[in-house]
């Protein structure tokens, strides 16, 4: 069987994982250990920040929906169990929507609410 040699894959493989870990500081872009290390977790946060920004997003909708809804004399789960009783579907993206850019359509979804 013949001698295989693998010092070229190996020297591939690390410069691709040196590559990808460019920005990083002190010695995790310079010693292929280190940067591995780095990269293998920036690569989960990366992940897991995917999946964390849907749950940002949701709870700065529903932030902006109750700051809308309290000076027209509701809060934000009396206003939403109004919509949902007055079979309204609106998703929170859009309400969130309405109540920044079309104040007036939003007061009127309060009024059913309300109603």
């Amino acid at each position: 069987m013949p001698r295989v040699k693998r010092g070229v894959t190996t020297r591939a493989r690390h410069k691709k994982v040196l590559k990808q870990t460019k920005g990083q500081a002190l010695s995790r872009h310079l010693l292929y250990r280190r940067a591995n290390e780095a990269l293998l977790h920036s690569k989960y946060y990366a992940t897991v920040g995917r999946k964390k920004r849907k749950d940002d997003f949701r709870r700065l909708w529903i932030t902006r929906i109750n700051a809308a809804a309290r000076p027209l004399g509701l809060s934000y789960s009396k206003l939403m169990a109004g919509l949902k009783r007055a079979g309204i579907e609106l998703d929170r993206k859009m309400l969130a929507d309405l109540a920044v850019r079309d104040q007036n359509a939003f007061a009127k979804l309060a009024e059913a609410a309300k109603a």
